[in-house]
């Protein structure tokens, strides 16, 4: 691993472990809650313990300034939910870019499993390919997705995993399989850090146990969005799952130190 990805892996996460918040549902989604004014969504996250915030690159002008010494990741592809099929995604940016926007890592997503498996892995080859050449470090969104794929299957969450450090990429982002035993299996497929997606937000106990049993896996950390950006306090709620993360608390500590006054 060259100097320059090292050095930018340290800006966007802890002592190797990630609390990355990403906001680039304004592509996929729209303007949503916690999007609009998202130069106040990323003071608050940053504030709260975020080490990272993810969006796409035209947004990099109302990132900076907020961030609170935070690191800033910048996406490279997207879909639509109003699209004809939201598992296609499709190129929107280079490394290049994201170096003039100011990024200190970049992130893909790729859907294992689904009709565009083949070009993703080709985008994402290509994307470590300029990364290395440029220092930046590489976010490999890798879901289990697609028609008969179980997303929560621990099989299809490690084969995915897997895939991206063949492809070249840093930090592994996927879903979580539900429990802490069956997730192990999925930090085992690969020698790279592992974080969770966030996914439907389910509440927040249920969100903190989501990330206490994948710490207890081995896992790094997290990249969740709309259970935090979409939160009625997102600093609140980062500082409880930043507790989880990196002070190794339990969901109902977190949710204790982060003055949430019961279990939701």
């Amino acid at each position: 691993m060259n100097t320059g990805i090292q050095a930018r892996l340290d800006r966007i996460g802890t002592d190797g472990k990630f609390l990355v918040v990403p906001m680039d549902h304004g592509i996929t989604l729209g303007a949503v809650t916690g999007l609009k004014d998202i130069e106040s969504t990323i003071d608050a996250v940053t504030r709260g313990g975020a080490d990272s915030v993810l969006t796409q690159k035209g947004i990099a002008p109302r990132v900076h300034g907020n961030t609170n010494g935070a690191g800033f990741i910048v996406h490279l592809n997207a879909s639509t939910v109003v699209g004809p099929d939201e598992n296609d995604k499709r190129v929107t940016g280079t490394v290049e870019e994201a170096v003039r926007a100011g990024a200190d890592a970049v992130s893909v997503h790729l859907n294992v499993g689904s009709n565009y498996e083949g070009k993703q892995m080709e985008d994402l080859a290509r994307v470590t390919d300029e990364a290395e050449r440029l220092g930046m470090p590489v976010l490999a969104m890798t879901y289990a997705r697609g028609p008969g794929v179980d997303e929560s299957d621990p099989e299809a969450l490690g084969h995915a995993a897997r895939l991206g450090e063949e492809l070249g990429a840093h930090v592994i982002k996927t879903g979580y399989s539900g429990d802490a035993e069956s997730f192990e299996h999925v930090v085992e497929s690969t020698r790279l850090p592992v974080v969770i997606a966030g996914g439907e937000p389910e509440g927040d106990k249920a969100t903190l146990e989501a990330v206490r049993g994948a710490m207890d896996a081995g896992g790094a950390g997290v990249s969740m969005g709309r259970s935090i950006f979409q939160h009625d306090d997102p600093e609140a709620i980062t500082r409880a799952v930043s507790a989880v993360v990196h002070d190794d608390a339990s969901a109902e500590d977190a949710l204790e130190r982060a003055g949430f006054s019961t279990p939701v």
